[in-house]
C-alpha cells in the first residue's frame, strides 16, 4: 500500500468513526459502494480522483482534508535533525522548533549566539510579542536604549514591534529559546 493510500484510509476511516456511521451509511451519503469504502480503508484499494471528491462531497468537507495527513497531537522535535538558519558568519543560529501556522498565532526557536556577539533584529509588526527563556549563558537585551541582562533560567517578555538587540557578554556560549507572538 502507498503511503497516500495509507493516509486516505485512515482518514476515512477516522471520519466514519467520529460521525458513528457504518460503512452502509457512509456509503449513502456519498454513493461509494461500502465495500469499496471498505477496500479503502484498508489501503486495498487506489481510489480515483473522483471517488475521493464523493466521498469528501458526501460527509461536507474538503478534498484536501481526505488525502492530508491528520497532525499527530504528538510530535517529538529533534533539534540534532533540524537544520539550523544560519546568520552573522555563522555566529547566530536559528533552530526552527515549531513553525507558524495560522491557527496557532506563535513560532517557537532555539537560538545559539557565539561569546561577544550581538545580533540586531528589526521591528516586527504591530502587536507581535517575544517571550525569551534563556537555556544556558547570560543575554543582554537592548530595547528602547534601555539594556536587560537576563540569566540562566530566566526570562523576559516584550513587544517587538521595535528594533532590537541580543548580545552575548559572557563567557560561553548563549542557547536561548524564543516564542514569537503574532497578534490576530
Amino acid at each position: 500500500m502507498n503511503h497516500l493510500n495509507k493516509t486516505i484510509g485512515s482518514n476515512i476511516k477516522r471520519l466514519r468513526q467520529e460521525r458513528g456511521l457504518s460503512l452502509e451509511k457512509l456509503g449513502e451519503l456519498t454513493g461509494v459502494s461500502k465495500t469499496m469504502l471498505g477496500q479503502i480503508e484498508r489501503g486495498e484499494s487506489n481510489p480515483t480522483v473522483t471517488t475521493i471528491w464523493k466521498i469528501a462531497n458526501g460527509v461536507h468537507l474538503s478534498f484536501s482534508s481526505l488525502i492530508t495527513e491528520k497532525e499527530s497531537t504528538v510530535s517529538i522535535i529533534h533539534k540534532g535533525k533540524i537544520e539550523p538558519i544560519v546568520g552573522d558568519n555563522g555566529k547566530y543560529r536559528v533552530y526552527p522548533l515549531v513553525p507558524f501556522q495560522p491557527d496557532r498565532q506563535f513560532e517557537l526557536f532555539s537560538i545559539e549566539l557565539d561569546i561577544g556577539f550581538t545580533h540586531y533584529s528589526e521591528a516586527h509588526n504591530t502587536g507581535v510579542e517575544e517571550y525569551v527563556i534563556i537555556n544556558e549563558g547570560k543575554l543582554d537585551l537592548q530595547l528602547n536604549n534601555e539594556i536587560y541582562t537576563v540569566g540562566k533560567d530566566d526570562s523576559i517578555r516584550f513587544k517587538a514591534d521595535q528594533p532590537h538587540s541580543y548580545s552575548n557578554n559572557g563567557n560561553s556560549l548563549l542557547k536561548y529559546t524564543v516564542l514569537i507572538h503574532y497578534s490576530r
